[in-house]
């Protein structure tokens, strides 16, 4: 059975909203509604529908201003716009700035759903979608928005052959993401080869990237055939390709450029055939600015860039991803724990994460070996971490933060020209008084270490 594509149906007038809702659910689609593009954008915070389906005018922000909101943020998800007032030159330009559809009130049910089946087959996840959900991406846990975001961009890439430069910090899973755009493509079927470039001295890199013949060097007592001939028709993920040593960079720019590889002492060249993934946490551009890239390469690379977030970017992931690690490691270890105490769950998703997704894995990891309970305590997350926790602030806590730090910012700004920072801050000099008051904020003493600085 094949999960239902989902639309989000944006319309102020409810009426029309639950007949478009009724045609729709009928016409076997999963429906959700909003009454605004406001309440649009913050249910787009939350969850992905593959289409959006938003009337012209609503009271508030329009249908036209929704859809640039959404085109900037998720270029991948397709709109189409319902007006009454529509005219010929505003489909038209709508259309020409990326709308999918546009169609006038009152509009033939049958050009809507062929309009929406159209735009379906352009997304990921309409075609198989249970498919799509649990084969070529299952070993990746999330529902997070962000990263759905990141693999509907996947899915769509992996459809063709260009090289794809995977950003994200140590331990975000760059590795998963290459073995999933490999499973959702034509070549899922052939090999999937990854190399770690930073792991691998240059003499051995080259050896096996591109293979070596029978007494290329000391040790050589036989031919060997490279990564690339053992990926032939399939993927090669280069890991911490940013690490790679600059004359070897030569040698694999000539190897994708001329889709041929000659091995280590080999005087013969070997056609190849394999789709480049690779993966840096380094910024690429800087690199090259330090002559450490080179710039030909990189663009060779970077066809198609993604950055996948890191899992502070995305704490609504760490139940689920703590709880899927649980489960895994009390089987593996046949323990009887029934699951984290909240205390000790709040200190996860409190976390700052620097080893990202592996880091979590292995703190639960860890607890589950270590633990004498059923529920694993704060205790046991805070001995596994080994580093203080940074707590995700309330709130207000938040906000009087902010604005301590905005008022310290623009007094320096204005060496404590109390006048001038009103200014800035675009509030009255009484209002602006306040705001130090509330925040114990003495302005004199920005003027005194001006003056110091001064002298």
């Amino acid at each position: 059975m094949e999960t239902k594509s989902k639309i989000l149906l944006v319309d102020d007038d409810s009426g029309l909203l639950e007949l478009l809702s009724i045609r729709l659910i009928a016409a076997g689609y999963e429906i959700d509604t909003t009454n605004s593009a406001e309440s649009a954008l913050n249910y787009l915070d939350m969850s992905r529908p593959q289409l959006v389906v938003s009337d012209m005018q609503m009271s508030g922000m329009d249908g036209m201003a929704l859809f640039e909101q959404i085109h900037t943020n998720i270029p991948t998800l397709p709109v189409i716009i319902l007006t009454a007032y529509g005219t010929i030159p505003d489909a038209v330009a709508a259309v020409q700035r990326g709308v999918f559809g546009y169609l006038t009130k009152p509009f033939d049910s049958t050009n809507l759903l062929a309009q929406i089946k159209r735009a379906l087959n352009h997304v990921p996840y309409t075609t198989k979608l249970e498919r799509s959900h649990t084969l070529w991406r299952k070993e990746i846990i999330t529902h997070s928005a962000v990263m759905e975001d990141v693999l509907g961009k996947a899915e769509l890439v992996a459809r063709g052959d260009a090289s794809v430069l995977l950003y994200g910090e140590s331990g975000v899973g760059k590795e998963l993401f290459a073995r999933a755009i490999h499973s959702a493509s034509n070549r899922c079927d052939k090999p999937f080869v990854a190399v770690n470039c930073a792991a691998i001295s240059e003499q051995l890199l080259e050896s096996e990237l591109f293979g070596h013949v029978k007494g290329a060097f000391t040790g050589a007592i036989r031919n060997h055939q490279g990564l690339f001939q053992l990926a032939e028709d399939g993927t090669l993920f280069l890991d911490e390709i940013g690490d790679m040593p600059i004359l070897l960079q030569v040698k694999l720019l000539r190897a994708l450029q001329e889709k041929q590889i000659r091995p280590v002492g080999s005087a013969n060249t070997v056609t190849v055939n394999v789709r480049i993934i690779s993966a840096t946490h380094r910024d690429l551009k800087t690199e090259i600015a330090e002559g450490n890239f080179r710039e030909d390469l990189y663009y060779r690379l970077d066809v198609v860039a993604l950055n996948i977030p890191a899992l502070s970017e995305r704490r609504e992931d760490i139940p689920l991803l703590g709880n899927y690690f649980l489960e895994l490691f009390t089987k593996r270890y046949e323990r009887d724990i029934n699951g984290f105490s909240p205390d000790a769950m709040q200190m996860l998703i409190s976390a700052s994460w620097p080893g990202n997704v592996r880091q979590l894995m292995n703190i639960v990891e860890q607890c589950v070996v270590l633990s004498t309970s059923s529920l694993i305590s704060p205790a046991q997350v805070h001995d596994a971490m080994h580093m203080k926790t940074t707590e995700l602030s309330s709130f207000e806590e938040a906000k009087k933060q902010f604005e301590r730090d905005y008022l310290i910012r623009v007094l320096k700004i204005t060496s404590g020209n109390v006048t001038q920072a009103a200014r800035i801050a675009k509030r009255n000099r009484t209002e602006f008084y306040k705001l130090l008051q509330r925040n114990q904020l003495d302005f004199s003493i920005f003027k005194k270490q001006q003056e110091k600085a001064d002298h």
